[in-house]
């Protein structure tokens, strides 16, 4: 089995077309969820206060045929005229691997590889001790095979859409110094 495609797309937005941009943006990533082959999406906006427009966007598909299929679609031409006269210049797609999709961050560089690798271990770290805890005793039972399925599930999921989040939002600073 093929690992997910993760796509980072940074798109600079007009000045004074900010909520118009967010609106049709969470508009279009809902209506895309229903596209074969995408798994998620997830919006970066600027920290209240800066001075950049770059916002960026997250996409993860099943595979690259998937991506490339949802790229040539008719939802996201439509997407791209719809946003057109709220952008400046073309969009920036890249394509991140491994544990960079958690830190990506539109217009920064990428943290060095051992500060992704020691903030994910504190969520494994955290999630796993956590759940050992609270579902560990009520699936203690169970088959081995379902039961270390079961648990890694959740573990995944608590990491998706909890922990990793949370540390990045936490841990920010550190593993994205400013820039001078």
């Amino acid at each position: 089995m093929s690992e997910p495609i993760h796509v980072a797309i940074i798109r600079t937005i007009k000045p004074g077309c900010e909520a118009e941009f967010q609106q049709a943006l969470h508009d279009f990533i809902q209506a895309s969820f229903a596209h074969s082959g995408v798994l998620g999406a997830g919006i970066f906006v600027p920290p209240p206060g800066s001075d950049s427009h770059e916002y960026g966007v997250l996409r993860t598909f099943h595979t690259e045929q998937e991506r490339d299929d949802f790229y040539k679609s008719p939802l996201f031409k439509a997407w791209q005229e719809r946003v057109k006269p709220l952008t400046e210049g073309e969009p920036v797609y890249r394509k991140l691997h491994g544990l960079e999709a958690w830190f990506r961050n539109p217009g920064q560089p990428n943290p060095p590889q051992w500060k992704m690798a020691l903030v994910t271990y504190i969520g494994v770290d955290v999630v796993t001790t956590l759940l050992f805890w609270i579902i560990g005793p009520l699936i203690q039972n169970w088959p081995f095979l379902i039961r270390n399925s079961a648990f890694n599930v959740v573990v995944v999921a608590c990491l998706t859409w909890l922990a990793m989040p949370l540390l990045t939002r936490v841990f920010h600073g550190w593993i994205q110094p400013k820039q001078d």
